[in-house]
C-alpha cells in the first residue's frame, strides 16, 4: 500500500493505492444503471399522440401536475371544451418544457393554478367536468 497526498481544489485529501500483480483484475469503476419495470398507461381509445396522464389528482376531474414544476403558461379558460389530448398548460422543470394533456374531453370548470405558481407534483392545475 502507497500513501499519497492529493490536493483538489485548496483541499489536501490523503489516499492510500494498492498496486496490484499482473495477475489480479481491477475492480470495476464504472457505475451500473439501476434498471426498473417501466409501464405504460396510455389511454386506448384516445389515439396516437396522447399522453399518459399524471399522478390521480385528489378530486374526480382533477388534472394533476406530473412533476414538480413551475408553470409557465395556461392555455385554457373556465367553461372552455377540451378535447382528449389537447394542451391544458405549459409547466418548467429543470429548463424544460413539459406540456399536460387533456386525459379526457370535457368542460374546464375550475383553474386551481397561474403562471408563476410553483406546483408539486400530483398537484390539482385544473377540474374537468
Amino acid at each position: 500500500m502507497r500513501k499519497f497526498r492529493i490536493t483538489v481544489d485548496g483541499t489536501a485529501y490523503e489516499v492510500c493505492v494498492e498496486e496490484l500483480d499482473a495477475g489480479t483484475p481491477a475492480p470495476d469503476a464504472t457505475p451500473r444503471p439501476r434498471v426498473e419495470q417501466a409501464t405504460a398507461n396510455r389511454p386506448a381509445a384516445a389515439g396516437a399522440g396522447v399522453p399518459p396522464p399524471g399522478k390521480p389528482a385528489t378530486a374526480a376531474g382533477d388534472v394533476a401536475s406530473p412533476l414538480a414544476a413551475t408553470v409557465v403558461k395556461v392555455e385554457v379558460t373556465v367553461g372552455q371544451q377540451v378535447a382528449a389530448g389537447q394542451e391544458l398548460a405549459v409547466l418548467e422543470a429543470m429548463k424544460m418544457n413539459n406540456f399536460v394533456h387533456a386525459p379526457r374531453e370535457g368542460t374546464v370548470s375550475a383553474i386551481h393554478v397561474a403562471a408563476g405558481d410553483v406546483v408539486a407534483e400530483g398537484q390539482p392545475l385544473l377540474t374537468l367536468a
